[in-house]
């Protein structure tokens, strides 16, 4: 039995998931037949609520991807017919996990274009908020653009990231910045003016609209280092947003620099505030 990683919370608590059947990378099965109906039921409210909102606010790589994958409005997607459709596209798949796994596991799966999703899905309770990802979080939110094949590149290139940053001081959480505001909570420039691709926007159905409507966040232009030395709240809607031009313009940002001189020059010095305005 593999050991669950701790919560990533202000106070410490117990992960939700059944890690006593994972393998030793974290993985296994979905046992798509053992979900109730009432977990299904629960995935249709999520995704009717959702999908409307998408057609106005998300990006256009995220919409394709919607397309393409055709999840079930109705049921908690298969994996499995997921993959086939990844696969043909950039050769990503999908592999079920039991909740949050530890972070070289996670950076581990990413280099070889496995994405971990969450086999449970959250409460009635929890549909407006979520302290951990579930199912619809990480199907809903981050598959869709693993169709795309710049963001899916850029997704492997952050996994092979991942070992630099574990063994250099302060390099995990200037690395975890990046994720946070890049993939979870990230911004596109279109013809159309801003729209969202992070998951952890496009999985909330407040933030959505939150993000592009409102005028309390700050919404500032991308820049790596910016991104990788400001901390984030875990607790709230955020106020800050970073924006891109396009998904080649955050891939070559990356790909192109070694990570290692930032962790050293800037690791230990206090993040940036989320709250700061534009340097």
């Amino acid at each position: 039995m593999v050991e669950p990683p701790s919560a990533p919370a202000s106070q410490p608590s117990a992960l939700r998931g059944d890690y006593s059947s994972a393998a030793p990378d974290y993985t296994v099965a979905q046992r798509w037949e053992h979900y109730a109906p009432d977990e299904h039921a629960i995935w249709a409210t999520l995704y009717r609520r959702q999908i409307d909102l998408i057609e106005r606010y998300a990006a256009p790589e995220f919409l394709a991807g919607v397309r393409a994958l055709g999840a079930s409005a109705t049921q908690i997607p298969r994996f499995e017919d997921a993959n086939r459709v990844l696969q043909a596209a950039t050769g990503w798949r999908i592999v079920a996990v039991p909740g949050l796994i530890p972070e070289q596991d996670f950076f581990d799966h990413l280099a070889h274009r496995r994405f971990p999703v969450t086999v449970w899905i959250r409460r009635r309770e929890e549909l407006d908020y979520l302290v951990e990802p579930d199912v619809f979080h990480d199907f809903f939110g981050h598959a869709p653009l693993l169709t795309n094949p710049v963001f899916a590149r850029f997704m492997q290139a952050y996994g092979q990231a991942g070992p630099k940053a574990l063994s250099t001081p302060g390099g995990l959480r200037m690395l975890a910045r990046l994720y946070w505001y890049m993939v979870e909570f990230g911004l596109i420039r279109t013809s159309a003016g801003l729209r969202v691709y992070g998951a952890g926007i496009l999985s909330s159905k407040g933030e959505t609209v939150y993000s592009i409507e409102s005028p309390e966040p700050q919404r500032v232009a991308f820049e790596l280092l910016r991104v990788m030395r400001t901390d984030y709240r875990i607790d709230d809607f955020q106020r800050t947003y970073f924006v891109l031009d396009s998904f080649e313009q955050l891939f070559d940002a990356c790909y192109d620099t070694d990570f290692a001189p930032m962790y050293r020059q800037y690791g230990s010095l206090p993040p940036i505030s989320p709250d700061a305005g534009p340097a």
